[in-house]
């Protein structure tokens, strides 16, 4: 299952993990988020000893969102040794997550 992530525990969490991170930008009022939550949640699983993978609510969560520049939602994006290196904006099939995801491991 795909970590909550806060506004308080974004640093600890993303940027300071050894594995590469996925940031599942939603909320629950997003029509096209509930439709990428059950793919992230897929990803979780499979990658659960490779990566983390993890989901932020906008509406509870504001600092990290805007300092990453997210305007829409759904944004998913992935962090390597603390950095931003990729983002996906809208709904994307599973493959343009796993396959940013492999190329990060």
């Amino acid at each position: 299952m795909a970590l909550e992530i806060t506004d308080s525990n974004f640093e600890e969490k993303v940027l300071n993990s050894d594995k590469p991170v996925l940031v599942d930008f939603w909320a629950e009022w997003c029509g096209p988020c509930r439709m990428v939550g059950p793919i992230i949640e897929e990803v979780s699983n499979e990658y659960k000893d490779k990566a983390l993978v993890a989901k932020l609510d906008v509406d509870s969560n504001q600092e990290f969102a805007a300092k990453y520049g997210v305007r829409n939602i759904p944004t998913v994006l992935f962090f390597k040794g603390g950095e931003l290196v990729d983002r996906k904006v809208g709904v994307a099939p599973k493959e343009n997550y796993t396959e940013t995801l492999d190329n990060l491991i």
